[in-house]
């Protein structure tokens, strides 16, 4: 495979989780979090990507989350949980993301806010402003409009998933070489 191939990066947020008395990391999913999580795999399953890699969380409700979503893929790709993942900032999912094998053309993240937010925000180079009241963009104009403006408005939703694509290497992966193609959430 030429790394100068297309590749596409899936940032998938955990479905809503409860709030028990348990460490943050322990918290699983809520009766609403497992429905949005199995209905979030028929739409990943819906996209058609066939996913190379998994990257996982460690946390219980990001593994409950894949567990649930994968079910409805088609095909089953190679899950790897990993801790840093976890309360990690979007330069330290870059950085994970950056030593994937160049073999995997198709990677789907399954990670937390406000890190899957802030990656889904400074690959494309999209500055959204959610929460401060202001109206900034840095978007080359490249990517989703309607994904771009979701994002901007609303945030990234609890088993909500952003697809990405850029061309080049893994380890060239970086801020402003991606472009936001499409964004869904479950409905509210």
């Amino acid at each position: 495979m030429s790394v100068a191939e297309s590749r596409r990066i899936v940032l998938f947020r955990h479905a809503k989780a409860d709030w028990p008395q348990v460490t943050d990391h322990e918290r699983p999913l809520a009766e609403r979090g497992r429905l949005d999580a199995a209905t979030a795999g028929s739409r990943l399953a819906d996209t058609g990507i066939p996913f190379d890699l998994a990257l996982c969380s460690t946390a219980v409700r990001t593994r409950e989350t894949w567990k649930l979503a994968v079910h409805e893929l088609a095909h089953r790709p190679k899950t790897v949980y990993e801790e840093r993942l976890y309360e990690a900032s979007p330069g330290e999912l870059i950085a994970v993301l950056n030593e994937t094998p160049d073999d995997a053309r198709n990677v789907i993240l399954v990670g937390h806010n406000p890190s899957v937010q802030g990656l889904a925000e400074i690959l494309p180079g999209v500055e959204t402003g959610t929460g401060s009241g202001a109206d900034t963009e840095a978007d080359t104009g490249a990517g989703s409009a309607e994904a771009r403006e979701w994002l901007k408005q609303r945030g990234f939703a609890a088993a909500g998933f952003a697809v990405l694509s850029f061309t080049g290497s893994w380890k060239a992966l970086e801020p402003g070489v991606a472009t936001l193609d499409d964004y869904w959430a479950p409905s509210e």
